[in-house]
């Protein structure tokens, strides 16, 4: 933090130092000073105003998101609350926060210890770390309060009150209070395995700049103070739960319909089509295997492996909210 206040403290120096030379050189008596100095220093002054504005949004928006408190919350870790916990984590949680193999990507096995740099993995290191954190009770966990958990998967806000990067992105702030009552119960449950690694976001200026942009793509809408899931069936509105809690919603788009590209990520497909031209039995298979039924197996950039830890009830209902009319 202090690093990227002080480079922006820098860029707004050069800015001032640019905007006095523009003054100077429209005052000169020389018209070619007038007209080349004013337009070359002017269009300096411009392009590194903008740096300096984009850059103090992003730090703005990162470092001081206007985070309401966590709240006052005690989860009570029943067998009922840690079971569907273990479920809900398994889909969401083991794809990012597993321990990093030899590939350099997660291995999607326990323990959740973290340490996967998804910006420099996914080759957008050049705006810092994003290090999946460790989520067992043997790192930052230990040292947050069951509310401040709660913030943290509803706001994407961590215990220093700064917006988390990554998360703030992805869907499972719609996610019940039930059911992040229930992640935090499953979480807590867990032998404790300590990381020496560093984990968390420490995005430098630069990302700070291309956030301020807009550049990583639209913010999502504000998160509700309580959530209620629907009830569970095999329909589109609880299909559309399904989606939420197992990521499809982060990649594919909000109504999963495709998402367009950002400056550090690729566009993703509507799955719609696709989806429409299997049976219930087939999406269930190629949702278990990564297979389609042509026998072309998904791209690596298809985490299918989140949906085949679904049960068939919730594959289901994810099958008819994707063969329904958004």
């Amino acid at each position: 933090m202090f690093v990227n206040l002080l480079v922006l403290l820098i860029v707004l120096a050069i800015t001032f130092f640019f905007g006095r030379l523009t003054v100077r050189a429209v005052k000169a008596q020389r018209m070619w000073v007038k007209i080349l100095g004013g337009l070359g220093a002017g269009l300096l002054t411009l392009i590194v105003g903008f740096v300096a504005f984009a850059g103090a949004r992003g730090l703005i928006t990162s470092y001081f998101p206007g985070a309401d408190p966590a709240p006052d919350l005690t989860v009570a870790g029943t067998p009922e609350q840690i079971a569907r916990g273990e479920y809900l984590v398994n889909i969401a949680c083991v794809g990012c926060h597993s321990p990093v193999g030899p590939n350099g990507r997660p291995t999607g096995e326990y323990p959740l210890s973290g340490g996967w740099n998804i910006a420099e993995s996914e080759g957008f290191g050049f705006i810092g770390d994003m290090i999946a954190e460790n989520l067992t009770p043997g790192g930052k966990l230990k040292d947050y309060s069951d509310g401040e958990l709660f913030r943290a998967l509803r706001y994407s806000i961590d215990r220093q009150g700064h917006k988390l990067g990554m998360m703030s992105f992805l869907p499972y702030r719609e996610l019940s209070n039930e059911d992040t009552e229930a992640i935090i119960a499953y979480l807590r449950s867990l032998p404790p395995v300590p990381n020496s690694s560093p984990t968390g976001d420490n995005m430098n200026f630069l990302g700070a700049v291309m956030s301020g942009a807009g550049l990583f793509g639209e913010p999502p809408p504000p998160a509700p103070a309580i959530v209620n899931a629907p009830p569970q069936g095999v329909n589109a509105e609880y299909g559309k739960y399904v989606a939420t809690f197992g990521e499809c919603r982060g990649c594919h788009g909000t109504d999963m319909t495709g998402s367009p590209a950002t400056s550090v990520s690729p566009a993703t497909i509507n799955p719609r089509p696709f989806v429409t031209t299997l049976t219930l039995e087939e999406f269930i298979q190629t949702m278990r295997t990564g297979v389609r039924p042509s026998g072309t197996p998904f791209s690596e950039a298809m985490p299918w492996q989140n949906a085949s830890m679904m049960t068939d009830d919730d594959l289901a209902a994810l099958f008819t909210y994707l063969t329904t009319e958004p």
